[in-house]
Order: C-alpha cells, then structure tokens, then sequence
C-alpha cells in the first residue's frame, strides 16, 4: 500500500462515510447499507467479474464493490483498491484482513484520474460508485480507466446525477430574490440559505461544480472520446419514502462530502429566532406521511475494444 506513517488519521472523505452521511445513527446506517448494496450489485452485474479475473475499484472508499465481489468469486479474484483519502484506504485495508481476503488485494493511494502507479492493460474490470462526480477532470479519469484495462475489458460505474438538486436550489433563489424585502414569508429565504450552502445555486455555480455540472448524456459522450466502444446507459429516477425519521439524524447528515451538515449550517448563518423558525418547518416536513426523497442514479457500461 503506498501511504505514509504520517498521514492524518481521518479527513473529510472519511469523517462523511464513516459518520456524516448516516448522521451518525446506527439504525438509518444499516437502513442506507442496504441501499448501497443495491448500487454495489447494480455495478457488479454490469462488470461481468468472472474467475481468475483482477478488479480495479476505483473511489473504493469502504471497499463495498470489492467485499461484494469477492462474495460472488472467491479465493481467485483480485482486487485494486484506490482512493484519494489514505484513512479510507487504511480503513478498506482492516476489512480486508478481517475477511480474509488481504493477500488478494492491493493498495493505492491516488486519485481517480491519476492511477500512475497500476500499469497499462493490467486490469479485467474497472467498477466505480459515486465517483466521477467529485472528479474535476472526468475526461482524465475516463482515459485513466482506459489505459489500464486490458483490450476487451470491462467498465461498469453509477455515478448519482445532482444536477436537478442544484437546480431545484437556483429555482429557489430567483423566487425568494423576486420577493420584496418586506415580503411576510421568512420560511423560503432560510431554506435557500440551507440548501445553498449544500448546491450551487446560480448556473455558473452549477457549471462550475464537479457533482453538478454534468449529467447522464455527459456520461455517454466522455466515454465515446475516451475510445470505449459498447457503450451503455442507463438512467434510473427513484421516488422513495424519506428514510430519515429522527430530527437529530436529520441534523447531523449531508448529501455528499462536500456539503456540511445541517447543524453546522444552523450554527455557522442562522440567528437563534432563524434556526427555531426553520426547525419548526423542517421537523413539519420530516413528519409528514407522504414526505418523498428522489434518486438518481446513471448506470453505465462500456468495453475498451480489443
């Protein structure tokens, strides 16, 4: 593995996937978990991992697409784990010796559009989740996972599609700053203030941000001039029940990596009377029976031709 002694023993990627994104509340974690292990699968059946085959997981993060695959080979797959955080990568190292399975892995620490240390041509499948979009250079890292497949291998990645939430978040914003400053409604400006501080929300920001400036069709054509051929897409929009019930949990998780938690925000912009104010319309909204989330999810393979 090729970290070093001093590196930090956590950073932001590590902080969010082992305790923001669940809010730190063990029973949504294990709800979300299985949720992750539908995405994991989804990739999974888009790599076609066969026997003696090597798996490059890229972003692996918690090694969910590694664990699972070696669920479903065995003693003879192997594995590439690489990640930015070298504390997720310490972590992702754990597990694997606890499962057995750390003579089959190796270890780097890189970004996903700079895999210098795995060599050309030496991978079967290249596997992603919810990568890309921290990627500021997509097009780099596409050609990454080229050059080290072998002719005829495989990438399969899901990448969430946060375009619509941003979006929805500009929307916002030319609403509440058409209203008059004397305008009675004080709800919707605190929510914009909320959520612009989790989106971008003008359309240079938007165009600007790596997890928003691009979508499902962008996926498609960076593929197409980084010489992959057998191409496929698919796009998938969920309409689910919200999953968060707890106001605490709610509080203390984010979107993504880059967005703090809610409690952070209230903290950091809001006044005491703001912070009541929107708690009170937040906690109405999390109770309500018919309260939805929306995922979307693109799903792409493709083939490095032989």
């Amino acid at each position: 593995m090729t970290n070093n002694d001093a590196a930090p023993q956590s950073d932001i990627w590590s902080d969010w996937l082992l305790h923001v994104r669940h809010g730190g509340d063990p029973e949504y974690s294990r709800a979300m978990r299985g949720r992750l292990e539908y995405y994991a699968d989804r990739v999974l059946d888009g790599a076609r991992l066969a026997a003696g085959m090597t798996l490059a997981d890229i972003g692996a993060g918690e090694g969910l697409i590694a664990f699972r695959a070696f669920e479903r080979i065995g003693p003879s797959l192997r594995v590439v784990f690489t990640d930015v955080s070298a504390p997720m990568l310490r972590h992702a190292e754990a597990l694997a010796a606890d499962r057995g399975v750390r003579g089959q892995c190796v270890f780097h620490h890189c970004a996903a559009d700079e895999l210098k240390d795995i060599e050309a041509g030496s991978v079967d499948v290249v596997a992603t989740r919810a990568v890309l979009a921290y990627v500021a250079d997509k097009r780099a890292a596409l050609r990454e996972f080229h050059r080290i497949l072998k002719p005829g291998g495989r990438m399969s990645l899901a990448e969430p599609i946060l375009r619509d939430e941003a979006l929805a978040v500009s929307v916002l914003k030319t609403i509440v700053d058409s209203r008059p400053p004397e305008h009675a409604e004080r709800v919707l400006p605190l929510m914009h203030r909320w959520r612009a501080a989790q989106f971008p929300d003008t359309p240079d920001k938007i165009a600007a941000n790596p997890i928003t400036n691009f979508g499902e069709r962008d996926l498609v054509q960076l593929a197409q001039v980084s010489g992959f051929a057998e191409i496929h897409m698919e796009f998938h929009i969920d309409v689910l029940p919200f999953s968060i019930t707890s106001w605490e949990t709610f509080l203390g998780s984010s979107p993504h990596p880059w967005a703090k938690p809610l409690s952070t925000i209230l903290e950091e912009q809001f006044t005491a009377e703001e912070r009541q104010i929107l708690e009170q319309a937040l906690r109405q909204a999390i109770a309500a029976p018919k309260s939805v989330t929306i995922e979307r999810i693109a799903y792409l393979t493709a083939t490095k031709p032989a």
